[in-house]
């Protein structure tokens, strides 16, 4: 079928984050709400037809993951990734964040060293400082206006204490699909330290054309034993509201640990409604997948051609997957909390300000284009008026 991406669907009052906590985050109503990684896109009909079919049932008790959940995963990954996995290496989890602080909480000690590479999704400085590890932030540079990692400062951050890092693949927010070759070397670092590498790849399947997302544990078996892969169709198919999230942990020692403290806490089983929606996105979403990722990057292309034409004091990092374009606001020459409420109170739109990502997001900005046109556009033009206004 034939989905309409162009269609406005109201949200407001479905006590969705994105624009029911908008007064709470940023002070007031006033604002187009362009910030939280969610889609302003109806979801794939499959999946909205399960769901039904499920309500119907009427009885919603505890859930397992079924053989042709594990099973359509396994599909998934192979197909779209060329990456096979095996369905005893998947466990369940509520999200990924709460998956990085169990590991967190299991595989290192209070004091221990976590490695992430900034600018980064900012719950990874609180999922470590939190559990009270020591955080090490190895910066991404920019060579010639790409981020690149910085194997040299990495090398030379790492000490005994080093225990895990944590990797963003792809990244949120620079938007950079990782090359083989750039995942390697990394991996080779973590080996040569003995540091196991906690790969959040939830992005993996929004990566636009020419680009190709690498499983990190895929590369080699190596690299497989030394991983805890986290990932979840909640990005990928607008699902994030159901709370399923997957971990894919080939080391059995490794696994058997992550998989006793979901039992202690008593959060190992899927919701009911969760585990529909996974196993029918990943068997039946594929289509809608492919038209979403059609439309996104032609919202990327409409924004990048705007911004060049109507707003030149903004850079656009032009992304090579997810729908987070990170936009550099630093020619307008503010302060970080200038910035952050020039774009609330003149530009009245709610974006993730970039110093939430490290020190190295100040004076950036991050926009969610995963909506209408129509939205994009307005949003574009409140930024374009407020700029025009300086």
């Amino acid at each position: 079928m034939k989905y309409d991406f162009d269609k406005v669907i109201n949200r407001i009052g479905s006590n969705t984050a994105k624009w029911d906590e908008v007064e709470a985050k940023f002070g007031t109503k006033d604002v187009l709400p362009m910030w939280v990684a969610d889609m302003d896109l109806r979801v794939a009909q499959p999946i909205i037809d399960a769901l039904k079919e499920r309500a119907e049932h009427g009885i919603f008790g505890y859930t397992k993951m079924s053989d042709s959940y594990k099973e359509a995963v396994c599909n998934w990954m192979e197909k779209r990734h060329d990456w096979k996995i095996k369905k005893d290496w998947l466990i369940h989890s509520p999200g990924v964040v709460p998956a990085l602080s169990i590991i967190i909480r299991e595989f290192t000690q209070p004091g221990d060293k976590i490695i992430i590479q900034s600018p980064v999704y900012y719950p990874f400085f609180d999922v470590v400082k939190e559990n009270g590890r020591e955080l090490i932030c190895n910066s991404l540079k920019q060579v010639d206006g790409k981020y690149v990692m910085d194997y040299e400062e990495l090398e030379s951050q790492i000490d005994e204490k080093v225990k895990l890092m944590i990797l963003c693949s792809p990244h949120n927010p620079v938007g950079r699909v990782w090359k083989r070759e750039e995942l390697v070397k990394l991996g080779e670092i973590c080996l040569k330290h003995n540091i196991k590498v906690i790969s959040d790849e939830i992005h993996a399947d929004l990566v636009y054309r020419g680009h190709k997302h690498i499983p990190f544990a895929s590369i080699s078996e190596e690299f497989a034993q030394n991983t805890i892969t986290c990932f979840a169709p909640s990005k990928t198919f607008n699902i994030a509201g159901l709370q399923s999230a997957l971990l894919s942990i080939p080391n059995k020692d490794d696994h058997k640990k992550f998989s006793a403290a979901l039992g202690t806490l008593d959060i190992r089983r899927d919701n009911c409604f969760g585990a529909v929606a996974t196993e029918t996105a990943y068997t039946h979403g594929e289509e809608w997948l492919e038209q979403v990722l059609e439309y996104l990057e032609a919202n990327l292309d409409f924004l990048i051609e705007y911004v060049e034409e109507k707003i030149p004091k903004i850079k656009v990092n032009k992304i090579e997957g997810t729908y987070l374009v990170w936009l550099d606001c630093r020619k307008l020459g503010m302060s970080k909390e200038e910035l952050f409420q020039f774009m609330i109170k003149k530009a009245k739109v709610a974006l993730d300000d970039g110093s939430w990502f490290g020190p190295e997001g100040e004076g950036f900005t991050r926009i969610n284009i995963a909506c209408p046109r129509v939205t994009l556009e307005e949003g574009l033009k409140r930024i374009e008026n407020a700029v025009n206004s300086l």
